[in-house]
C-alpha cells in the first residue's frame, strides 16, 4: 500500500494502517498535534483505517481543516456540558466555524452569558475526563428510534431529511452521543483552551418562520496563550468596528426604514468617490471601458442566464405592465447585452467591459452587518470577451491589476481555485478546460493557491484573492471567473481571422468586490486612519482663538484652492480640545494657528505621522501635501496617540 504525502513523498506499507499510526511512523511529534487526516480530499478522523494507495495529508490545527476538527469536538463537548447542567435541553445543529463554533439549542429555561461561567467548568471536567471520541454508523430506522429515544426532534428531523443513500454516522463520548458526520479528535482531553463568548438567536434552519433557537458562541484552541492572544485581537477588533467608526467619522448610516440598504453620508461619499477615482484610472490605464447597464430587466434574461433557476430566492422582483422584471443580483447579463449589441470580430479581442453596478441581494435580516454583509451594494465589475487561446494572457494581465491595487493599499493576499460545484451547469469537459485554464495561468506566474472543491460559481470554475487586515484576518474581495456558459446560452459570437463564427471565452472579474465591503474591510484594516487621499477631511484649521479667525480663514482658502479638503474649526473651545476631536476624526494633519504663525506668515502642523512637525511655510506645505495626494503616497504613522496625548 503507497502513501502518498502532501509534500510529495511516499510511505509504503504491508497492510493496512491507521491514520494515527502513520502519522506516528512519520514523527511522534506530528502525532501528538495531530486533529484529523485527509485522505484524496476527504477529511477523516485519525482511528480512520487506510487500505489502499491514497494521497494523505495529517492535518493539525495549523490546517483549516485540523482546526475545524478541532472546534468541531469542542462544540460537542459544550453540547455535552449543557446537557448535563439542564437535561431537558434539545440539541439542533452544532458546526466549528471560523474563528470557533456554536451550537444551536432549544431550552425553556433561558441560558444567557451569565451562565457561561457554570457551562465552562463543566467542559474543563469533560476535557480532564479524557473520553474518547467514538464514530458509528446506524440504519435510517434505528438512527431515528435512537434520537426519537433520546427525545431529541431536531436529530429526527435532521435524519428524515437525509438522502436515502446518505451514510447515518453518530460520535460517542462518555453519556453523550451526537448525530455528525465528523471528523473529530481522539479525545476530550486534547480541548483545553476554551471561551464561551456570547448568545444569541438564531431559527432553525435559517428560516423565519421555524422556532427560534438559543445560539451559543464559543472558540477554543491548542493553547491558553494563543487563546489569549485572539482575544487581545478580538478587543483591537471592537475598537475598529467599521460602524463605530463610520458613525465617528460621519461615513455612513442604517435605518430601520431600510434594513441593509447603507446611506452614505458626505464624507462616506468623498471617501468612495476618491476610491472609486483611483479604481477608474487604474482600469482606464489597463484598456478597460466603462459602461453603465439598468438596474432592472425582464425576468426572460434572467432565465436565459441562469439566473433565475440558481438565484431566483436571493432576486427583488416587480410586475410592470403584466410582466416580470428583476433587480439585478449581478451586472453580468448587461454586459453580455452590450456585447451582443453590435457584430463583433477577434480584431476586438479582448474586449474588456467595465462597470460599478448597483446590485440587489436579499440576505436575511439576521444575517445582516453593517457594510460588510447587506443586500444592496455597487460591485466593481469587468466582464472580458475574449478568444479560447488569449485566456493564460488575460488571466495574467487581470492578477497584475488586482496584484496593484491591493499593493497600492497596502493589503496582502492569498489565491484559492474554486472548483466545479454540485449545483453547477455546463459540461464536464468544459469545467475541465476552464479550471485547468486558471491553474496554467496561476503557475505560470508561480504563484502560490489554494485548492477550495466545490464551490465555484454555478457557470464557471474562479480564483478567489483573499486580504489579509492588520489583525490576521482574512476577506474575500477579488475575484477571476472563468465561463464558457453563458456566451453559449446567449449565442455570443465574433468573426475569427478565418472568416468563420467562433463563441468567446466569458472572464468575470471583481478586484473589491462589494465596494460597501470592501470600505468596511479598509475602515477596519486602518481604524478610520485613512491615507491622506483617501481622508474626508485633509486637513483641519485651528485657530487658537477668534482673533486669529482672520488669519485662519486665509489660510483656509489658500487651501481649498489648491483642491485641498480642508475645514475650520472656529468654536470658542480651548485649543486641546480641539486638537483632540480633529485626533477623534482621523484628520491626518493639523494647523495650529495663534499670534507667531500669524506675524511669520507662516503654520504650525500637527500631523498624524509624525506629531509636531513645528513651522511651516504655508506654500511649501501645500506642495508637499499636493505630491502627497497626487501620487496617493501611503505615509507611516510614527508617532503613537499616547504619546500625542
Amino acid at each position: 500500500m503507497k502513501i502518498t504525502l502532501k509534500d510529495g513523498s511516499s510511505k509504503e506499507y504491508a497492510s493496512s494502517m491507521s491514520v494515527i499510526d502513520i502519522a506516528k511512523d512519520i514523527s511522534e511529534g506530528l502525532a501528538r498535534v495531530a486533529c484529523a487526516g485527509e485522505i484524496d480530499g476527504e477529511r477523516v478522523d485519525l482511528r480512520h483505517v487506510v487500505d489502499k494507495d491514497c494521497t494523505l495529508s495529517i492535518l493539525t490545527f495549523d490546517d483549516k481543516g485540523g482546526r475545524d476538527a478541532f472546534r468541531h469536538t469542542t462544540s460537542h463537548i459544550m453540547a455535552q456540558a449543557i446537557k448535563r447542567l439542564w437535561p431537558d435541553v434539545k440539541l439542533a445543529i452544532g458546526p466549528s466555524i471560523d474563528d470557533g463554533f456554536y451550537y444551536d439549542i432549544d431550552s425553556e429555561r433561558p441560558i444567557t452569558e451569565e451562565d457561561f461561567p457554570a457551562i465552562e467548568a463543566e467542559m474543563k471536567k469533560i476535557a480532564k475526563e479524557d473520553l474518547k471520541l467514538e464514530r458509528f454508523e446506524l440504519p435510517r430506522a434505528d438512527a431515528i428510534k435512537m434520537m426519537e429515544d433520546a427525545k431529541e426532534p431536531y436529530k429526527v428531523e435532521l435524519i428524515q431529511d437525509l438522502p436515502e443513500d446518505a451514510v447515518i454516522s453518530f460520535y460517542k463520548q462518555g453519556d453523550f452521543t451526537d448525530l455528525c458526520a465528523g471528523p473529530h479528535l481522539m479525545s476530550t482531553k486534547n480541548v483545553k483552551a476554551v471561551k464561551l463568548m456570547k448568545v444569541a438567536g438564531a431559527y432553525w434552519r435559517g428560516n423565519e418562520k421555524n422556532k427560534m433557537l438559543t445560539r451559543i458562541y464559543g472558540t477554543s484552541y491548542t493553547k491558553a496563550s494563543d487563546l489569549e492572544d485572539y482575544l487581545t485581537k478580538l478587543e483591537e477588533a471592537k475598537k475598529r468596528d467599521h460602524r463605530k467608526i463610520g458613525k465617528e467619522m460621519g461615513l455612513f448610516m442604517m435605518a430601520d426604514e431600510g434594513p441593509g440598504f447603507p446611506f452614505f453620508l458626505p464624507n462616506g461619499m468623498i471617501l468612495r468617490n476618491e476610491l472609486m477615482k483611483y479604481w477608474r484610472e487604474v482600469h482606464y490605464r489597463n484598456g478597460y471601458q466603462e459602461i453603465e447597464t439598468p438596474v432592472m430587466l425582464n425576468q426572460s434574461l434572467w432565465i436565459t442566464s441562469g439566473h433565475w433557476d440558481h438565484y431566483s430566492e436571493n432576486m427583488y422582483t416587480s410586475m410592470i405592465d403584466d410582466e416580470m422584471f428583476c433587480i439585478k443580483p449581478m451586472n453580468c447579463p448587461g454586459s453580455i447585452l452590450v456585447y451582443k449589441n453590435q457584430p463583433r470580430s477577434y480584431r476586438e479581442l479582448p474586449i474588456r467591459y467595465a462597470e460599478v453596478g448597483l446590485v440587489h441581494r436579499h440576505e436575511k435580516s439576521g444575517a445582516l452587518h453593517g457594510l460588510m454583509r447587506v443586500r444592496a451594494f455597487h460591485q466593481d465589475d469587468a466582464h472580458e470577451f475574449i478568444a479560447m487561446d488569449q485566456i493564460g494572457e488575460e488571466v495574467e494581465h487581470i492578477v497584475k491589476l488586482i496584484n496593484e491595487v491591493y499593493e497600492k493599499l497596502e493589503f496582502k493576499y492569498t489565491i484559492e481555485l474554486s472548483t466545479m460545484p454540485e449545483d453547477h451547469m455546463g459540461s464536464l469537459e468544459d469545467w475541465e478546460k476552464a479550471t485547468n485554464g486558471l491553474k496554467s495561468a496561476l503557475e505560470k506566474m508561480g504563484l502560490p493557491y489554494e485548492i477550495n472543491e466545490g464551490d465555484g460559481a454555478f457557470y464557471g470554475p474562479k480564483i478567489d484573492f483573499h486580504v489579509e487586515d492588520c489583525l490576521g484576518r482574512e476577506w474575500q474581495c477579488g475575484t477571476i471567473q472563468l465561463d464558457f456558459q453563458l456566451p453559449q446560452n446567449f449565442d455570443l459570437k465574433y468573426t475569427g481571422s478565418d472568416g468563420a463564427e467562433h463563441m468567446p471565452v466569458m472572464i468575470h472579474r471583481v478586484v473589491f468586490g462589494s465596494v460597501e465591503r470592501f470600505i468596511g474591510v479598509l475602515t477596519e484594516n486602518c481604524a478610520g486612519k485613512f491615507p491622506t487621499w483617501l481622508s474626508p477631511i485633509q486637513v483641519k484649521v485651528l485657530p487658537i482663538s477668534d482673533k486669529y479667525f482672520d488669519y485662519s480663514e486665509k489660510v483656509l482658502e489658500k487651501l481649498k484652492s489648491a483642491g485641498i479638503r480642508a475645514e475650520i474649526d472656529t468654536r470658542s473651545e480651548k485649543i486641546g480640545y480641539k486638537i483632540r476631536e480633529a485626533r477623534l476624526q482621523r484628520v491626518p494633519y493639523m494647523l495650529i494657528l495663534g499670534q507667531k504663525e500669524e506675524e511669520a506668515g507662516n503654520i504650525a502642523v500637527r500631523s498624524r505621522y509624525l506629531g509636531d512637525e513645528g513651522s511651516k511655510d504655508l506654500d511649501a506645505f501645500i506642495k508637499d501635501l499636493r505630491v502627497e495626494i497626487d501620487e496617493r503616497i501611503m505615509r507611516k504613522e510614527e508617532v503613537s496617540e499616547q504619546a500625542e496625548k
